[in-house]
């Protein structure tokens, strides 16, 4: 059954704020920390994030990082055994416990704002269902393999860009936060779908039309 673009976009993979968890949320078993850190160090984007999240956090004193580290592991461990403590008590997932840390720190280790950068990275499975909700509902058709593929490159092409930036800073005692999004991808399919030939033939039908009504574009 398709879905649509917004289920798809569910499915896909947010960095840092709802990263891949493997087992549950709140598992505190060696080998699914094991494969958290696995799937973790594969991933530049996911690598760099998280040097970002866990130096916000004050678990990670190194660079921010896009290859994985000695130093970077020792500080998610750090994290882990932390959110272990707590989740004996309150259970807690991975990311919302730093996230939660940040929160609770208001500025990074260096003293200055927390700033995260939380990236959307796709799956080929969920870029695959968001690519085809979109052209089945600008172009009233399926999506083909090519454009599949063409979509789903230009997707991770956008991924820096789509990131949203969110700003801990404390002042007077007062913290605040302020979440920057970066560009819409799946409007930016919708621009790119509308802008074939077929998409441009397609308005006269009404598809891009009903398909922006619903967005909320018009």
């Amino acid at each position: 059954m398709a879905q649509t673009a917004d289920q798809a976009r569910a499915t896909a993979i947010p960095v840092p704020v709802n990263t891949p968890q493997t087992g549950s949320p709140t598992s505190g078993t060696t080998s699914d920390f094991t494969d958290f850190l696995r799937t973790i160090s594969k991933s530049p984007a996911l690598i760099s994030g998280y040097s970002k999240l866990l130096k916000s956090a004050g678990y990670y004193k190194g660079k921010i990082t896009s290859k994985y580290s000695l130093n970077l592991q020792k500080a998610f461990a750090a994290a882990e055994q932390d959110r272990l403590e707590l989740s004996a008590i309150t259970p807690i997932g991975r990311d919302e416990f730093l996230k939660q840390k940040v929160e609770f720190e208001g500025t990074g280790a260096d003293g200055r704002p927390s700033v995260v950068t939380s990236i959307t990275a796709y799956t080929p499975e969920s870029a695959r269902q968001l690519v085809d909700s979109i052209i089945r509902d600008t172009l009233g058709r399926k999506a083909t393999d090519a454009e599949i593929k063409k979509y789903t490159a230009a997707l991770k092409g956008i991924q820096d860009k789509a990131a949203s930036t969110t700003t801990y800073k404390t002042v007077g005692g007062k913290q605040t936060q302020v979440t920057t999004p970066g560009i819409n991808e799946q409007q930016y399919l919708v621009d790119q779908v509308s802008g074939t030939d077929e998409g441009k033939a397609n308005k006269v039908l009404g598809f891009y039309e009903t398909f922006m009504n619903a967005l909320g574009g018009r």
